[in-house]
């Protein structure tokens, strides 16, 4: 369990991501590692709309959706950066 101390200066930011119903959908980034399974997004209600919640400090990541083991830019990000490996990363800002 996480303390206040902890968290004290992050925010909580929503990642959300719609996708065919009973998909399975993670959320990697420079946050987690890029470990493709640290955290696994939500269905809200066989909507095919997921979700996960991180508590961010004050800066800019990078991040990809893993939808059924395929790597995939936020498809409602307008902003991303090539990576090392010629593909694009989304981009969040947490001010």
């Amino acid at each position: 369990m996480a303390t206040k101390r902890a968290n004290a200066g992050r925010k909580r930011v929503t990642f959300a991501v719609q996708c065919a119903t009973g998909s399975t959908v993670f959320l990697a980034g420079c946050f987690n590692d890029w470990d493709a399974t640290a955290k696994p997004m939500a269905e809200n209600r066989g909507s095919g709309l997921f979700k996960a919640v991180c508590m961010l400090a004050p800066g800019t990541y990078e991040y990809k959706f893993v939808i059924n083991g395929e790597w995939t830019v936020d498809p409602n990000n307008p902003n991303f950066v090539v990576n090392d490996l010629g593909t694009l990363n989304s981009v969040v800002e947490v001010s």
